[in-house]
Order: C-alpha cells, then sequence, then structure tokens
C-alpha cells in the first residue's frame, strides 16, 4: 500500500489516470445517490469517462502492460526521470507567477543539474542534492490568482479535469518543451512514450481501485478534487466546514468551503 501511495506521489498531474486514482479513498466509495452540486453535467461526465475508460482498456492499459513487463525496473525509472526533468522547467515558471521565487528557482536547479549531471535528465541527481521536486502547473497558478473552478468536467483523452484547469491545461500544452519540438514524428514519439510510462506506473493502483470502488466514476472525481485542492494549497488545505455545521454554507468560487487566498 506504501509503496503505490509513493507511486502516485510522483506522477505530474496529469494525465487522466495519474489524477484520478488513489489507494485510501476506495473502500469507502459507494454509489452516488444524489446530484454532487459540483458534478452538474454528471451524464455528459459520465458518458465521456465512460469512453476514455473502454480506450484505456482496449489500447493504453495493454500498452503500459508490456511496457512494464518488457523493461526493467531501472530502465523504467530512467525514462520516468527524463519527462519528469523537462517538466521542472515550467513548474519554475508556475512557481514564479504564484510568488513562490525559492520554489521557481528550485525547479531550475532541479534542471540544470539533472541536465548536465544527470545525463539529460535519466538521472535525478538534483533530488540526491536535496533540492525538492514540485508539483506546479497553470492549472492551480489560476487558483492562486483567484480564478474559482467551475463545474467539475471530464475531458475525451485527458479525464478528470474542471473548467479552470481544463484551460489551464490548455496552457501547460502549448507551453510544453516537449510539444515545441518541431520534428513531428519524434515529438509523437515522446509525447506516447511518457503517456505509456505514466500508464505503467498506475497498473497496479487502477486494479486496485477497479476492484474495489464501487462506484468509479464517483471515485475519481471524489479523489481528483480533494487531490487539486490539496496541490493548491501545496498540502495545506484549510479545513473543510460540513454542510450540518451550517445550513447556509454556499461553497466558495474554487469549490472551497473555507476558501483562503495563499501567500
Amino acid at each position: 500500500m506504501k509503496s503505490l501511495v509513493r507511486i502516485l506521489g510522483r506522477l505530474p498531474r496529469g494525465r487522466a489516470l495519474a489524477l484520478a486514482l488513489a489507494l485510501p479513498l476506495a473502500s469507502g466509495c459507494a454509489t452516488v445517490q444524489t446530484p454532487d452540486p459540483r458534478d452538474p453535467y454528471e451524464s455528459f461526465n459520465r458518458a465521456v469517462f465512460s469512453f476514455n475508460d473502454g480506450l484505456d482498456k482496449a489500447v493504453l492499459k495493454p500498452v503500459a502492460t508490456a511496457y512494464h513487463d518488457v523493461l526493467p525496473g531501472p530502465l523504467r525509472m530512467m525514462v520516468r526521470n527524463f519527462f519528469s526533468n523537462i517538466s521542472d522547467v515550467f513548474i519554475g515558471v508556475n512557481n514564479m507567477l504564484q510568488g513562490k521565487p525559492g520554489e521557481g528557482f528550485n525547479d531550475w536547479a532541479r534542471v540544470l543539474f539533472n541536465t548536465t549531471f544527470g545525463l539529460a535528465g535519466i538521472n535525478d541527481v538534483a533530488s540526491e542534492m536535496g533540492l525538492e521536486k514540485h508539483n506546479e502547473d497553470f492549472g492551480q497558478t489560476f487558483a492562486v490568482w483567484g480564478a474559482g473552478s467551475g463545474p467539475y468536467l471530464v475531458l475525451p483523452l485527458f479525464g478528470p479535469s474542471d473548467v479552470r484547469d481544463g484551460i489551464g491545461l490548455g496552457f501547460d500544452l502549448y507551453a510544453s518543451p516537449l510539444l515545441a519540438y518541431h520534428n513531428v514524428p519524434v515529438r509523437n514519439s515522446l509525447a506516447a512514450l511518457r503517456t505509456v510510462s505514466e500508464r505503467s506506473e498506475l497498473l497496479e493502483a487502477s486494479t486496485i481501485v477497479e476492484q474495489a470502488a464501487l462506484d468509479e466514476y464517483s471515485f475519481r472525481r471524489d479523489f481528483y478534487l480533494q487531490r487539486r485542492r490539496s496541490l493548491i494549497y501545496d498540502g495545506n488545505p484549510p479545513r473543510e466546514r460540513l454542510q450540518d455545521e451550517d445550513s447556509s454554507l454556499v461553497p466558495a468560487p474554487d469549490g472551497d468551503t473555507n476558501h483562503v487566498a495563499r501567500n
């Protein structure tokens, strides 16, 4: 269990499955009985969820399983480190935009040391030097700037999101150094390799979720919203007030009931 939690913690924001899965909540999931005010488009979202899930089971999961079985662990780690190093470039940008220059310079120092001494990032020497790996994106930056989350959305291919994070994802993709590479075949191959690598890290976790969750859709939605809230507050979100504590409680625009701007 602990090893799987560590696996999930290493993964970037991303992408559909990385944001959708977590083990600690699995045993508590139950089928949705009443409409969730955070999810006004649930019928549409469930349809997209079914499409994404079918595509994952038919294509992505088998490919990721073969990748995991064929490539030895150290080589898979090198692939993961390579893409993690690329992501640190704009993680640093987002930390700067969020008013955290210390973290931003830390991220760029990681890129410098991992690209040079880590041989193009395949070795994470920065972590060994004590430079912490962060997890930031444009969706989190917009939240820090005060943008509300909007309704929960399931995006085709990308999975769980909301209006704010969907827009942020567009910025993430546009700014990605990987997608800026002009050689289209190489760029597409690297993007595919990154997707398969991230999915392979979640094989065991996704199997447990499939077996434990009574309603996968609601489980992934609830985990996504909780995880994003934690990321926005850098792991220290304010306490959420329960509805029965104040029947007149109105959630803040970002979906947090005790929203406090982060300094």
